[in-house]
């Protein structure tokens, strides 16, 4: 099955996809943030060319695995982007996602700036990686 992950940020939201045989899993882009609209006729359209099955959204839980406001957040949200998408949407937990895919820029050879533009992408791949190991809630 061919998976869109989401990273919701406060100002970007990062988007990954994996090819239908759940195999590879590659950092697809952000989406900077005006509003929630906004993002969800973007991920809409993404969802569409790209032939995505299903959308992963990360849901930021605390360490103690409570949620708190961004949590709230990103609840409303994958609400809406629900109400507007045909395929089925997933919530993954994403704590450490941010971290490590700091972790996985800095092993690579480029400078700051573009890793700031591609970190919310990779914290997608990770989001989307940790979903296919664990595999759908039932």
């Amino acid at each position: 099955m061919k998976y869109l992950a989401i990273d919701f940020g406060e100002k970007r939201v990062g988007l990954a996809v994996c090819d239908p045989d759940e195999t590879v899993v590659s950092p697809l882009g952000r989406i900077d943030r005006r509003d929630d609209r906004h993002v969800v006729d973007e991920i809409a359209r993404t969802v569409q060319r790209e032939e995505i099955e299903a959308v992963v959204v990360g849901l930021p839980l605390n360490m103690d695995d409570s949620e708190g406001p961004q949590a709230a957040r990103v609840r409303r949200f994958a609400d809406l982007l629900a109400q507007r998408l045909t395929v089925p949407l997933h919530l993954q937990n994403e704590q450490l996602s941010s971290f490590a895919a700091d972790g996985r820029l800095a092993q690579r050879d480029m400078t700051a700036a573009r890793q700031r533009r591609r970190q919310d992408a990779v914290a997608a791949a990770v989001i989307l990686e940790d979903f296919l190991k664990r595999g759908p809630a039932p």
